[in-house]
């Protein structure tokens, strides 16, 4: 299951997005966790040495040997500079796993416990008034895009703060959207702005309320979010000691809350995959590319690198 979380800024998306992957994986499933945020926590909430992490690789210093690894011998991308971060895969493609071993996961992942991590790499000094941080993320949409995960198996992005995912056709990469809401007026408005947005594209949105002190609070996300509350974390010694750099194991997370956090991963494991639309929206969504930009770009009818009836999923894989 491909998982997003996001919500806005300081709403703790990216300690649910931790907790959640390294609940998954104390579980017994594989997961590959994916930091596609500006700000670049993701791999300290799991357990990295801030060090460490600071020297980690960059998926976006891999983007061109990414581009090459994808397109293997995909006759419709002849070469790098007609692939976008959209464009499709196709018959000759490179299809992804979990496990994949390659060079480009050989280079830019590392394990953080039984976790499989990667990261975006942040907005640096140079990128000022010149790059737009979307281009950085365009690794791991196409790495989403190439991916054949199942259903005991989770790819975990922590997204962009707010609603600036939809700035690109990626939101529609997720078999679940995890939206964290803090009970505030400012959190249920990124709720209110996100799910407004994602209407029309049949995302499944699932609403956690985070940092709750009392009954009144979850009233409050009831009135707001509905039905769409999954679950609510309450406010966490364990999650204060991680944001001090001790992160223990999962099971000394509070009972309540590790319950909660076991209510979406049951949520997310009881769903099916959709690999229709997943991969008609990546169709549609490069389209829009093309005909906005790409085609001037490049000079060329990206258009043409769609085959309508190549269906991404697991029967694309060799048996083994």
């Amino acid at each position: 299951m491909k998982i997003a979380f996001v919500g806005k800024g300081g709403s703790g998306k990216t300690t649910l997005a931790s907790l959640f992957a390294r609940h998954a994986a104390d579980a017994g499933s594989r997961v590959m966790a994916l930091d596609a945020d500006i700000n670049q926590h993701f791999a300290t909430a799991l357990g990295m040495d801030p060090e460490t992490a600071e020297r980690h690789p960059r998926l976006a210093e891999y983007m061109s040997d990414l581009k090459t690894l994808l397109r293997g011998s995909n006759p419709r991308i002849p070469n790098n500079d007609l692939m976008l971060k959209t464009t499709p895969p196709g018959p000759g493609s490179t299809l992804l796993t979990l496990e994949d071993d390659n060079p480009v996961f050989e280079a830019a992942f590392s394990r953080i416990g039984d976790i499989r991590f990667a990261a975006t790499g942040g907005f640096d000094t140079e990128d000022l008034g010149i790059a737009c941080y979307h281009s950085k993320v365009g690794a791991v949409e196409m790495i989403l895009n190439h991916l054949i995960d199942r259903t005991d198996e989770f790819v975990v992005v922590d997204m962009v703060a707010g609603a600036e995912a939809f700035a690109s056709g990626m939101f529609t990469r997720f078999d679940h959207t995890f939206l964290v809401c803090e009970p505030t007026l400012r959190s249920v408005g990124v709720y209110e702005q996100y799910a407004a947005y994602a209407a029309d594209y049949d995302v499944n949105i699932a609403v956690i309320g985070n940092k709750i002190d009392e009954d009144d609070d979850i009233e409050f996300l009831k009135r707001h979010v509905g039905d769409d509350l999954a679950a609510v974390v309450g406010r966490s010694r364990y999650v204060k000691a991680a944001e001090r750099g001790v992160v223990g194991p999962i099971s000394e997370l509070e009972p309540d809350n590790r319950q909660a956090i076991d209510r979406l991963h049951r949520c997310a494991t009881t769903a099916t995959k959709n690999w229709t639309k997943f991969s008609r929206q990546a169709h549609e969504f490069h389209a829009r590319a093309a005909k906005s930009w790409g085609n001037d770009r490049t000079g060329s009818d990206l258009t043409q690198q769609i085959v309508s009836d190549y269906i991404l999923g697991p029967h694309l894989l060799p048996e083994v």
